[in-house]
């Protein structure tokens, strides 16, 4: 195992010097402005995929709630705009990481990074242009980096933040959205609609590429640290630059916090990154955050994915008497 861990290391150190340079990347056909940057290049790596190796979904296809079959606790992105409500499930979604679609009076990106366990929505409208998003089959910190087709900039998926190209700097609007289970989308919306795929014999829709991911005791290609008295893979509930851990919200069931905020939980959803069966992953619960009953953008994400992109920002976890007192920016709540 050791061996194993100082090759791997190797090659990352490799990786990562090459990717430093911009006519690395260049070589594979991109017209990305690689000069226009906010990032040093070298943190970006390789996940293995060419570009769109990872294909997007771009014309998704829906039928109405009453006529799928999914399972009671899969996990589904659901996303309700302007009176129409529609669910994306995980089991197609970590095949293809992106869905274009259009709804709602939007042009929306259903976004997901298994390897982050990050599920965003993004409205893909900049400056009156809508844009079309891909995989570049790029990794920083472990997460996806899209890509746009109106002048290829590159996009942290985490952030929504273009990070090299002609939009560096610019950010997607979040909209509102849930990880929550097939059951429960089902009585919020039983007039809703479902993502299916587009052509079921495409790939292993239902099963799990990433068998235990979620037990980790690292994650895939990271190289930052994380702070003392917490662990890279537990799942934290994020909500702006705060992140409470998931463990001391199923504790609690819920918590206010500051802002008018309502954190809470309930149990009843599988997680996709278990078992090899999506729906038959071990159950890890269903988070709503909300403000005056409304939904609020918010994240069930690794706590390494956090304190990556928002190295300042907060963690708040359970602390027991006697405990030793964590230090910033990990803290008891």
């Amino acid at each position: 195992m050791r061996a194993i861990l100082i090759a791997a290391a190797a090659f990352i150190v490799m990786a990562a010097q090459a990717s430093a340079n911009p006519g690395y990347w260049k070589s594979e056909g991109w017209k990305t402005d690689f000069e226009k940057k906010e990032i040093d290049l070298g943190d970006i790596l390789s996940g293995g995929p060419p570009r769109d190796g990872i294909p997007p979904i771009d014309d998704p296809k829906f039928i109405a709630v009453a006529d799928a079959e999914y399972s009671a606790m899969e996990p589904v992105i659901t996303v309700n705009l302007n009176g129409e409500a529609r669910a994306y499930p995980l089991s197609v979604l970590i095949w293809h990481e992106i869905v274009n679609d259009d709804f709602g009076g939007k042009a929306v990106a259903v976004t997901y990074c298994p390897l982050c366990d990050a599920a965003i929505v993004f409205d893909r409208t900049v400056d009156g242009t809508v844009l079309r998003f891909g995989t570049t089959g790029k990794l920083r910190n472990s997460d996806l980096v899209m890509w746009d087709d109106a002048t290829e900039s590159w996009w942290q998926q985490f952030l929504g933040r273009a990070i090299v190209g002609d939009y560096t700097g610019t950010e997607l609007a979040m909209l509102p959205s849930r990880v929550e289970s097939w059951a429960r989308f089902q009585e919020r919306f039983p007039d809703g609609k479902v993502l299916v795929p587009t052509n079921p014999a495409m790939r292993r829709y239902g099963e799990n590429p990433y068998v235990g991911y979620d037990e980790s005791p690292w994650p895939f290609l990271y190289r930052g640290e994380v702070p003392e008295h917490v662990f890279a893979m537990q799942r934290v509930v994020k909500v702006g630059h705060r992140a409470w851990s998931l463990d001391l919200l199923q504790q609690r069931k819920e918590i206010k916090a500051a802002g008018g905020i309502t954190l809470r939980w309930e149990p009843g959803q599988a997680t996709a990154l278990g078992d090899r069966t999506i729906a038959e992953g071990n159950d890890i619960g269903n988070v709503t955050v909300q403000r005056d009953g409304k939904d609020v953008v918010h994240d069930v994400t690794f706590l390494f994915s956090f304190h990556a992109f928002l190295p300042e920002g907060m963690i708040y976890v359970g602390c027991k008497p006697g405990e030793t007192i964590p230090k910033p920016p990990v803290m008891c709540f």
